[in-house]
């Protein structure tokens, strides 16, 4: 059976994210030397919205260090941009297909909204601060299908991480690895919908 139904993963699928670059530049750091230092819990709690943006940021470190905060969020909310050559291929879709987000992502992904109006082209309804589910969790992609009236193999699930998409499939869903190639993305959503 065709999919009709394009659910996004977003950071790194459809927007730059920050994490890679902006973050560890920020203070001043390597991207390894950030992984050991940030503390191993807080993000994830942010993004199932289990701790506010406030108590995340108080926890970002696992010593506890302080910094500037407002500099680094605004650092991050100016840090977010489409992916190269998406835009084009998302307003194509959006006139066949309903296309929803489905995010790990904490409550900043109002951030990327403001900047970048993705809601132009799908909606923002699976986010795991308001789902508090994470991918790979089978039970983000569940939900995902059964609030949209959807079996899963009517939906195509695209994302840049293999181990997401691997979960999608576990479930039923079709779904489309994104190693940065556009093109290559279209023509592989073409070939499922």
């Amino acid at each position: 059976m065709p999919a009709k139904i394009i659910l996004w993963d977003v950071m790194d699928t459809l927007v730059h994210d920050p994490f890679r670059d902006t973050m560890p530049q920020f203070f001043g750091l390597t991207l390894q030397e950030l992984l050991r230092d940030k503390h191993p819990t807080a993000w994830a709690r942010f993004e199932r919205n289990e701790l506010s943006e406030a108590e995340f940021l108080a926890n970002f470190w696992k010593d506890g260090r302080s910094y500037d905060t407002a500099g680094f969020t605004a650092a991050v909310r100016a840090a977010y941009r489409l992916i190269d050559g998406i835009e084009p291929l998302l307003a194509r879709l959006s006139d066949r297909h309903p296309m929803h987000a489905l995010s790990n992502y904490p409550v900043w992904y109002r951030w990327i909204e403001e900047r970048l109006q993705l809601s132009r082209y799908l909606q923002w309804s699976f986010v795991s601060c308001h789902t508090a589910l994470r991918k790979p969790d089978p039970a983000a992609y569940q939900h995902a299908a059964s609030t949209l009236n959807a079996a899963p193999s009517e939906c195509v699930f695209v994302d840049d991480r293999p181990n997401n998409c691997e979960a999608a499939r576990g479930v039923g869903m079709h779904a489309v690895h994104f190693d940065g190639d556009v093109g290559k993305l279209h023509r592989q959503l073409q070939a499922v919908l």
